[in-house]
């Protein structure tokens, strides 16, 4: 099956192509075609077709895939409904464990249910927005459950988590690796866990969100001496999804 995500929906080809998909009803549970997650159950209306299709961040998934072993502890920092969240529970098998943090509601039931379908057992939800202190912020639901993101202008509250307070209250285990895709609170999470990183050196999969987020973060991390390469083609500094890993790791 091609990889659909590489074809633009905003081309002809790629309008035609999806025209089909539309008939499908949201509320429809169908299995993933392709990729890792083969087979697993995904709820059609919950997220872009690429999800059920497996073709969904091809690049990124490929990366995911690449750095997660057996045994490893994974946190999902924005996991919206469960796609990487699903795919580290497999990754990491019954020997590891994953936590996803989501604090829309929207975004938390499907996350539920698609943990529910599939039996996931390795896995725990936390309810919260990750971000520099513990406390509660203001959210933007932004009317898109993809851009959604804590804002000063915010029409709603929301729990806040500071990784370092959960791990060295031993709420949750150290990380091996970290997905952070939260929508321009990159920094401040990374702030917010930055004895996390220096002390147990995580892989960090980071999605960022505007040049300055982008400037800082590279920065952040290379004065963890972080090792940060770009997922897919490019140089490091226009793109926006990133891999950091410790300087003696492997890329």
């Amino acid at each position: 099956m091609p990889n659909l995500s590489a074809i633009s929906n905003n081309t002809l080809f790629g309008k035609l192509l999806r025209a089909p998909l539309r008939l499908i009803p949201r509320s429809a549970v169908v299995p993933i075609l392709q990729g890792p997650l083969r087979g697993k159950r995904w709820i059609v209306g919950s997220g872009h077709h690429g999800c059920w299709l497996g073709s969904y961040e091809h690049d990124k998934q490929e990366a995911f895939r690449n750095a997660i072993k057996k045994g490893d502890v994974v946190y999902d920092v924005g996991a919206n409904v469960g796609f990487y969240t699903l795919l580290a529970s497999v990754l990491t098998g019954e020997a590891g464990y994953v936590y996803a943090f989501e604090p829309l509601p929207g975004n938390l039931r499907d996350l539920r249910r698609h943990l529910e379908l599939n039996r996931v057992s390795n896995c725990a939800v936390i309810e919260a927005a990750v971000s520099i202190a513990d406390g509660e912020a203001l959210f933007d639901p932004s009317g898109d459950r993809y851009t959604a993101h804590l804002s000063a202008g915010g029409t709603s509250k929301v729990r806040t988590v500071a990784l370092d307070t959960l791990v060295s209250r031993k709420e949750i285990r150290p990380p091996a690796l970290m997905k952070i895709d939260i929508e321009g609170e990159e920094l401040r999470c990374l702030t917010g866990c930055r004895n996390t990183l220096q002390m147990f050196r995580p892989a960090i999969f980071l999605a960022t969100h505007g040049r300055e987020i982008h400037e800082a973060c590279v920065q952040f991390l290379s004065e963890l001496h972080y090792k940060i390469v770009p997922v897919g083609e490019g140089p490091l500094e226009r793109m926006d999804e990133l891999l950091a890993h410790r300087e003696d790791a492997p890329a």
